[in-house]
């Protein structure tokens, strides 16, 4: 899915897969691009829920979001609405559960069929590590799986002190999770911290007979348009600041921070009112932005530019766009949010800012690992929760642009190449 993280962190590592010699069988829903180099299956989801959203956004590559796509949707949604409330009232799961059922039919089928010699869940989505335990529970196939997000949520500062189960999804991300440290032959975590309470919640993890579980950096591959590299970009100061920020907003990860940090800039230095310019591209505002927005009259101050889809005139791809916004921008913003799970978390997007050669300001929360890597390669850093210092890093932004002596950070970016590398030299200790 053209600019989807959670599709980005798979299909980067493609190429070199494909260059050690894997062969390819993927399953993915239909809401992407079919990759035509190998065989790539795409299945819809059974459950109703899943169906609604797999159709909107199957009508939306094929159609556009115009007329008929308003109505076609429309229409499906009220037809699903009385099977999607009786899903929801007899499981209580989320909606993608039941991709897992076509990929568990299709890859069991496959197995027998002596095409398989290993299985590799991904997600984002865990309906596919849920397809990848009934096929290894069923077959006995190697199984191996990388874990994007936590799926326990931590709620307080104690390493003990996880996601008490609210509903039944929780209690089966809980399930899926100990069950997965148990019969998967490898399982990786892209953070330190999201390895560590991995292994305080399930101490079977690396113990013979169970998962071996490790961390790997998923890094991001470089700009796509080779004239766009980095080491060949000369940034242009204009007569704005602009700090961009790129990604999906919400409550726990808003720009009113920047907002009201800009505020108090202003009133010690009221020139900057015209200089500055927030610009949020990818996603809708979230409510708290959009109150900051209003109270403080910053209507013509935060410019949202929401998700940048392939344009039809240039033929260039959402993601080329995204790049090349990347690349003008004067600074990176980097939410990491203030929830205790940021210590197990580290925003994707962050690799894809390594590669712009631009500095990044990021707004980090108990993070270790995420602190040390911006402090090596020079970076604004500041910490959610502390206005003191966000105001101080914002204003030394500002006094920094004046003099046009933005931080230069080192470009030490981190590829995919390594990933790859760190992944199949572990899946060779096992063969």
């Amino acid at each position: 899915m053209d600019g989807r993280a959670s599709s980005q962190t798979i299909t980067d590592k493609i190429p070199y897969l494909l260059d050690a010699g894997i062969k390819p069988i993927v399953f993915s829903a239909i809401t992407g691009i079919k990759d035509q180099r190998f065989p790539h299956h795409q299945f819809l989801a059974w459950g109703p829920a899943a169906f609604r959203f797999d159709f909107r956004h199957w009508i939306a590559n094929k159609y556009g979001r115009n007329l008929f796509y308003k109505i076609s949707t429309g229409l499906v949604s009220l037809l699903l609405a009385p099977f999607i409330a009786l899903e929801k009232f007899c499981l209580g799961y989320s909606s993608q559960w039941s991709w897992a059922i076509p990929a568990f039919i299709h890859g069991l089928t496959l197995i027998r069929s002596g095409k398989v010699d290993l299985i590799y869940s991904t997600g984002g989505a865990w309906s596919a590590h849920l397809a990848a335990l009934w096929l290894k529970k069923k077959t006995g196939t190697t199984w191996i799986a990388e874990i994007h997000d936590p799926l326990i949520i931590r709620r307080d500062a104690n390493d003990l002190g996880f996601e008490k189960p609210k509903n039944r999804d929780a209690k089966f991300r809980q399930y899926l999770e100990r069950q997965i440290c148990k019969y998967s032959d490898l399982v990786w975590w892209f953070t330190d911290g999201a390895l560590h309470y991995a292994k305080v919640r399930n101490t079977n993890l690396n113990t013979p007979g169970n998962a071996h579980g490790f961390v790997v950096i998923p890094g991001a591959e470089p700009p796509i348009n080779k004239k766009m590299r980095p080491a060949e970009t000369l940034h242009i100061y204009s007569h704005k600041l602009h700090l961009c920020h790129f990604g999906s907003l919400a409550k726990d990860r808003s720009l009113s921070v920047i907002l009201n940090a800009l505020a108090q800039l202003v009133a010690k230095y009221p020139e900057a009112r015209e200089k500055i310019q927030v610009h949020a591209y990818g996603a809708p505002l979230d409510d708290l932005s959009k109150e900051a927005i209003q109270s403080l009259h910053f209507e013509d101050v935060l410019i949202t530019h929401g998700r940048l889809e392939k344009d039809p005139i240039t033929g260039k791809s959402g993601r080329e766009r995204v790049v090349e916004k990347m690349q003008a921008a004067d600074v990176l913003i980097l939410l990491h949010g203030n929830d205790e799970w940021c210590a197990e978390y580290i925003p994707s997007k962050y690799y894809e800012y390594l590669w712009t050669g631009r500095p990044i300001w990021a707004l980090s929360h108990r993070n270790p690992q995420l602190d040390g890597m911006l402090e090596e390669r020079g970076a604004y850093l500041s910490h959610a929760g502390d206005e003191l210092g966000i105001a101080m890093a914002l204003e030394r932004i500002w006094l920094d642009w004046k003099s046009q002596q933005l931080i230069e950070p080192k470009l030490l970016p981190i590829g995919v190449d390594q990933a790859a590398s760190k992944i199949l030299s572990e899946v060779e200790k096992i063969n």
